[in-house]
C-alpha cells in the first residue's frame, strides 16, 4: 500500500512559519526554491505575501498533521 503524503508546515526547516520548508518536503525539493518563488511573486505584484500568509493559515503545523 502506498504511503500518502501530507502537506504541513515544517518545524525543522523553517524561517518564518515553515511554509516553504513544508512545501519543499512535500515536493521533495529544496525549500530555497519556494522561498525564491515567493520573493519573486512579492516583487512581481505583491501576491507572494498574500499567498504565503494564506498558506501559513491553511496548512497545519507538522505536529497537528502527524497526529
Amino acid at each position: 500500500m502506498a504511503k500518502t503524503k501530507k502537506l504541513y508546515r515544517s518545524s525543522k526547516n523553517r524561517v518564518l512559519f515553515g511554509v516553504c520548508g513544508g512545501l519543499g518536503e512535500y515536493f521533495n525539493l529544496d525549500a530555497v526554491i519556494f522561498r525564491l518563488l515567493f520573493v519573486a511573486l512579492l516583487f512581481g505584484g505583491g501576491s507572494g505575501l498574500v499567498i504565503y500568509i494564506l498558506f501559513a493559515i491553511i496548512i497545519p503545523p507538522e505536529e497537528e498533521a502527524k497526529k
